[in-house]
């Protein structure tokens, strides 16, 4: 589903599926995004039929597979005040990092740095590099909040946006939620030329640790703490 990896090896016949999960999940976030440029609202409900879907019904799916058949997939009701297009405020080099002093006092330290530029925690207790490549300003109702976006360095890299918020551990993953994964398909656009991304907080997931703890997921750094409740996106409760 997005940058987690399966603890345990797999065989021949369940990679063939994984690929296919994901080439379903590219295809269904290249449907969102067409969607939305006329109807985030219609985009999000295709969203969330087509993963519920798969999550029932495909052989990759992280549930374990005797809770499939009778999943039902929970999420808040969609806030259009809570989609935006953000400017992507450039972090070129470790020295950028204090800027993060610029967001509300209740902001953590940046991640430290590791092979991969940072070293951002995982759910089975390791870590794994990443770099961290802006910042972006979010301008909720309550006041702007300042998440780090990242690039995950592999084979083919992209852009990871994880965060935790105040229903954590309540109403959503205690380890948080992630809003992007573009090397996993999870991408809801944006203008290159522009150095723009859009960020919409309904269609926040949890991670598929969230689900089964065979799976290995990257956890949000203390950059993307947010001490606000985000009631929007997935649930678990």
């Amino acid at each position: 589903m997005t940058a987690e990896i399966e603890t345990s090896g797999r065989t021949e016949s369940e990679r063939l599926a994984l690929a296919d999960w994901r080439r379903r999940l590219a295809e269904l976030y290249a449907q969102v995004r067409e969607l939305a440029r006329t109807d985030p609202a219609a985009a999000h409900t295709h969203w969330r039929e087509v993963r519920e879907g798969l999550f029932r019904g495909h052989a990759s799916s992280p549930l374990p597979p005797g809770r499939r058949r009778d999943f039902q997939a929970l999420h808040f009701p969609y806030d259009p005040a809570l989609r935006f297009e953000l400017q992507l405020i450039p972090d070129d080099t470790p020295a950028a990092a204090p800027a993060a002093a610029a967001a509300p006092a209740t902001a953590a330290a940046p991640a430290p740095a590791g092979i991969g530029g940072l070293l951002l925690p995982i759910s089975t207790g390791r870590q794994i590099g990443f770099d961290r490549i802006g910042w972006l300003d979010v301008p909720f109702s309550s006041g702007a909040r300042r998440l780090a976006l990242f690039w995950l360095p592999e084979y083919s890299g992209g852009l990871f946006l994880p965060f935790r918020d105040g229903t954590n551990g309540r109403e959503t993953y205690g380890g948080g939620r992630y809003l992007l994964d573009t090397a996993k398909g999870a991408d809801l656009g944006g203008d290159p030329d522009a150095g723009t991304v859009v960020v919409d907080f309904n269609f926040a997931f949890q991670p598929s640790c969230a689900f089964d703890p065979r799976w290995s997921c990257p956890l949000s750094p203390p950059d993307n703490r947010l001490e606000i409740e985000i009631r929007a996106g997935e649930r678990v409760a």
